[in-house]
């Protein structure tokens, strides 16, 4: 039976892929690349959701990587139920067609709960006293336990935060190895974040992304050799390109000038309530999703995110995606798009001296909006790594910390992404030895992995 692994790099695009990246571009010579035009907005949830469902947004739901729960009045980042992808999975409707065929799906995003064959995703746990215990989440649960004891501990710090780097890329490869060892899945997803981390914090083209492209083109090289040595297609593909940066754009800082935002003070911070605000964004990259608890402010809104330096587009909520200009009950009312060179922030503080508390942390879920400052340690900090060993200590000795290394200086970031009006060069790829059938869009990527593997299992080529 043959059988197909998708290697979805991060952040991989025609702009990247050359001198420093001389395994992958040997494999894109020997057969073709499509660029497409990405998701919208071109962010890691919407993407995947995209690839495995064949759905545009309005259909699979997935409108950013975190939008504003309006019955809950709360914002949510980075859930990681797969029930939340509306629609069928790209792995049941093979199975349906295909009797036998089976599918491993390894940290690409809503892995929890997932009615694919076999699943590793990132998961702390959280217990009852306040610390965060590094993890992964498997199916079946019994391989987590398998997995850690032959590969060693996940590297969580490196997935994420100042310490992003290589090594969570390399575990999860060996972790595809391992499945693909074990199991020999008809079809492996596997997510490998590492370029997008550079690309954020330095820009690309930046004489830093060298080290990194190569670091990324040894890990994906060793993939494709081990896998095609086991009779698997090999397909690369991404989710976006990085745009460069330069202008930080704080639509909720502008409401909040307004009078729109309602803030409530815990402990000498300022908390955003939303569901208290007239007004209030939530931030994803260069896109945002502006929500309206007052709808007699839309025209008022509008009118000020169109004069608003930095924003290129505002879209009603009701028509931004689709490819028929459908809408979601999950999406913002409106839906800012940024200029090139721009990005928005969630910032919604005037004082840095009353930001809360997990603003100057690697805080993925509680933060109301997605937060790149978080790749970099405060250049403030006179002795990072001394703080951290302290943060470290009281933790080990069962005190309460806060590790509080994060700058909010959003100027350090250089690179964003989101924009589904971007050059070519900029585009997401789809890479294949063989000649395929060229991508329109990023929907388009299911039935062209559906169309691979049942090429391949029928026989037909």
């Amino acid at each position: 039976m043959k059988r197909v692994v998708v290697l979805n790099v991060v952040g991989l695009t025609r702009s990247v892929i050359g001198e420093h990246t001389p395994r992958i571009r040997a494999f894109v010579e020997s057969g073709q690349l499509s660029s497409f035009k990405p998701a919208f907005p071109a962010v890691t949830c919407t993407a995947q959701s995209s690839y495995v469902t064949g759905l545009s947004e309005a259909g699979h739901g997935v409108v950013a990587n975190g939008w504003y729960d309006r019955e809950a009045a709360e914002v949510k980042f980075w859930k990681q139920s797969n029930h939340i992808v509306q629609g069928e999975k790209i792995w049941e409707v093979l199975r349906r067609d295909l009797p036998g065929f089976t599918c491993a799906k390894l940290f690409w995003w809503y892995n929890m709960y997932s009615t694919a064959d076999w699943t590793i995703t990132p998961r702390p746990m959280y217990p009852a006293d306040g610390r965060k215990v590094f993890d992964v989440y498997t199916q079946p649960m019994g391989m987590r336990e398998e997995v850690k004891a032959d590969l060693g501990a996940f590297p969580f710090p490196t997935f994420w935060g100042p310490n992003a780097s290589i090594p969570c890329s390399e575990w999860i490869a060996e972790s595809a190895k391992w499945v693909e060892a074990k199991h020999e899945p008809t079809l492996s997803l596997v997510y490998l974040p590492h370029l997008d981390y550079g690309l954020q914090k330095y820009g690309p083209g930046a004489s830093e992304m060298d080290a990194e492209l190569e670091a990324i083109d040894r890990v994906v090289g060793d993939l494709i050799d081990y896998f095609e040595q086991r009779d698997v297609e090999v397909v690369l593909l991404s989710e976006y390109g990085i745009s460069r940066v330069d202008k930080p754009v704080h639509l909720n800082r502008l409401f909040r000038e307004k009078g729109w935002i309602t803030i409530k003070e815990e402990l000498g911070t300022e908390m955003l309530d939303c569901g208290a605000s007239r007004v209030f964004a939530v931030a994803d990259h260069q896109v945002a999703h502006v929500y309206l608890n007052d709808q007699s402010l839309l025209e008022e809104v509008q009118q000020l995110l169109m004069e608003t330096d930095g924003v290129e587009e505002v879209r009603l909520g009701s028509e931004a995606f689709g490819k028929n200009g459908k809408g979601h009950e999950r999406a913002g009312d409106l839906v800012a798009v940024s200029d090139e060179n721009a990005w928005f922030t969630y910032y919604y503080w005037l004082d840095d001296a009353v930001a809360p508390d997990f603003a100057r942390c690697v805080d993925i879920h509680r933060k109301p909006g997605y937060d790149p400052v978080e790749l970099f340690l405060d250049p403030e900090i006179a002795a990072p790594k001394l703080k951290i060993g302290s943060f470290l200590l009281k933790k080990k000795l069962g005190f309460r910390a806060l590790l509080d290394v994060i700058p909010l200086d959003a100027s350090l970031v250089k690179g964003s992404h989101g924009r589904d009006q971007v050059s070519e060069d900029e585009q997401p790829i789809f890479v294949t030895r063989e000649r395929h059938e060229a991508l329109g869009g990023a929907e388009d990527v299911f039935s062209r992995i559906c169309a691979l593997v049942k090429a391949r299992e029928l026989g037909e080529k």
